[in-house]
This record gives structure tokens, C-alpha cells and sequence, in this order.
């Protein structure tokens, strides 16, 4: 019973070593992904029509 508990630990303990570490991305404090002035307007756009929406249902 011993063995059966051992094995499957040591192989899943094994697994976890030989994971590649995790990529660090570019150096500085840029994101990796920037958002740009059109993604910004649209969600401005998005706002602005969500409190006219909300502003219509409140007489």
C-alpha cells in the first residue's frame, strides 16, 4: 500500500521539476499589450451610451 501511494507521488513530484519556468516578458514596465486610443474611445463610447440608457429609464 505503501508503494501505491509512493509512486504516483514521486512521478507527479517529478512532473513539476521538469516544468519550464514561466517567460518573465519584456523588461521595464511597459505592458505587454497596450491598450490604444481607439480601444479607449470605444469603451468612452460604450459609458457614455450606458448612462444615457440609465438616465432614459429614471424620468
Amino acid at each position: 500500500m505503501k508503494e501505491f501511494i509512493l509512486i504516483p507521488a514521486g512521478i507527479f513530484d517529478c512532473i513539476f521539476l521538469l516544468k519550464p519556468v514561466d517567460d518573465p516578458g519584456f523588461p521595464g514596465l511597459d505592458p505587454d499589450v497596450p491598450i490604444d486610443g481607439g480601444l479607449g474611445l470605444l469603451v468612452l463610447a460604450g459609458a457614455i451610451y450606458g448612462v444615457k440608457k440609465i438616465r432614459e429609464i429614471k424620468p
